[in-house]
């Protein structure tokens, strides 16, 4: 098991596969009211220095977390709310994510077992219905994407693939936290599941913090939990050795 968790430390939490299970929806999404708790405690003890880091925009972060009002960034770090409540959004060209909305929309109603998200300051194509979409929706998100150009690139991720603004990641989105109060100085964690998390996973390790990846996976994190409902154990410090030996399992 990664180190028991400490009141000094920063903390960042990704929510699909990390905090909740991977539901057939984004919006059918839910945390465990036990885990919302331990979230809760977590904060007061470490005197707020928690903040989600999702691929989630904002809205729906605030709809998983209602009442917390946590610091989050959201679309991967295109927006970000800090301590104080302060929202700003990275410069993007919404005018060609429409013209990406109105490529792929057509395309996406022949498919009825895929979603088109649109989340703001970027798109995802969700495959959960059908993972054996996959291939041809990667396909069809890179030749959309090679039509707009360098503004912006795609990202993989679980049963999804997304179009998000070139420059954008989590790692980014720590790295701006932690230089903000009360983030500023302490040590970061991040605890995150997918393939977009490694770069949050490499921010930290690169400044001495703890990386934990959960669930199966090749990954730059040093530590890992075998589950979601693992992240609750470590919370409260149960649980069994999960420390990442670099190899898949």
């Amino acid at each position: 098991m990664p180190p028991a968790p400490r009141a000094e430390w920063a903390y960042f939490f990704d929510i699909d596969g990390t905090l909740s299970e991977l539901a057939p929806t984004p919006g059918s999404a839910r945390l465990d009211p036990a885990l919302r708790e331990e979230i809760r405690l977590l904060q007061e003890r470490c005197g707020g220095a928690l903040a989600v880091v999702s691929g989630r925009p904002l809205r729906e972060i605030d709809r998983i977390f209602a009442g917390l009002a946590l610091p989050a960034a959201g679309q991967h770090g295109a927006e970000r709310r800090s301590a104080t409540g302060l929202v700003t959004h990275l410069p993007v060209a919404r005018p060609m994510l429409d013209q990406a909305l109105a490529a792929l929309a057509p395309w996406v109603a022949r498919h009825p077992w895929l979603l088109l998200e649109d989340k703001g300051d970027s798109l995802a194509l969700h495959y959960r219905l059908r993972p054996a979409m996959a291939g041809v929706a990667h396909r069809e998100m890179r030749r959309v994407q090679r039509e707009l150009g360098a503004a912006f690139t795609v990202q993989k991720g679980k049963l999804l693939v997304e179009l998000v603004p070139a420059g954008v990641d989590k790692g980014r989105a720590v790295r701006a936290f932690l230089d903000e109060h009360p983030f500023q100085g302490r040590l970061p964690v991040f605890v995150g599941d997918d393939v977009s998390d490694e770069a949050a996973f490499a921010a930290v390790a690169a400044l001495g913090g703890h990386a934990i990846k959960v669930g199966p996976g090749p990954t730059a994190a040093r530590w890992r939990l075998p589950r979601v409902v693992a992240v609750g154990a470590w919370l409260t410090s149960r649980g069994v050795d999960t420390r990442n030996t670099g190899a898949e399992g």
